[in-house]
């Protein structure tokens, strides 16, 4: 009796253990697209974008096998934003656009694959850069508010580590850099393809 009272208590102890080995925490590192559409406004105010590229930091805390909550922080390089206003005056500014975001991510598990879906808050930051590139001297930072959504499948490489593919989208306000001249009224949807290494511990 005391032998089985004895092994079932070392069992006990060795489950304990393997769930407190499990990984329930990973950052990642991405690299990033951004690329932002064309968009026409009432105020006769046409914007489109050169195409960003920048990186992804994230942070993912399982809260439980398939339910997480994550935290981002990206930036581009730089991409030109143009406006035209009126067919007839052209203005280009050139910009970095930082990211913070938290997110639900929930995921599926199919083997080695682990397609995720995620929703939630974000902010941008749109820093205008002021070189020959900018040809409004007026422009200046301005941060929006923003949803994020989107998709993608993290494939499992080792127990440690996973490579991740994801589409994002972020809904956000046209921005203006606090210049009532180039004033859309209008929102549109900044598409982010993302590929990066994860790291779990």
């Amino acid at each position: 009796m005391k032998k089985i009272a004895w092994i079932a208590f070392l069992l006990a102890v060795c489950a304990s253990a393997g769930r407190a080995q499990e990984s329930r925490q990973d950052i990642s590192l991405s690299g990033t697209g951004i690329i932002e559409p064309f968009t026409a406004s009432q105020t006769d105010v046409q914007v489109h974008s050169t195409t960003a590229y920048g990186a992804l930091l994230s942070y993912r805390f399982m809260l439980t096998p398939s339910s997480a909550l994550e935290a981002n922080y990206g930036i581009t390089y730089q991409n030109t934003i143009s406006y035209l206003i009126s067919n007839t005056n052209h203005y280009l500014v050139n910009t970095r656009t930082q990211e913070a975001s938290a997110a639900y991510v929930h995921s599926f598990v199919f083997r080695k694959f682990n397609p995720f879906l995620e929703v939630g808050p974000a902010a941008l930051i749109f820093l205008p850069i002021r070189n020959s590139g900018t040809t409004s001297l007026d422009v200046k930072q301005q941060t929006t508010v923003s949803g994020l959504y989107g998709g993608g499948f993290a494939y499992e490489v080792s127990p440690s580590f996973d490579i991740r593919a994801e589409y994002r989208g972020l809904a956000t306000k046209v921005p203006t850099f606090g210049d009532t001249a180039l004033k859309t009224n209008k929102w549109y949807n900044i598409n982010e393809p993302v590929v990066g290494v994860a790291y779990h511990f």
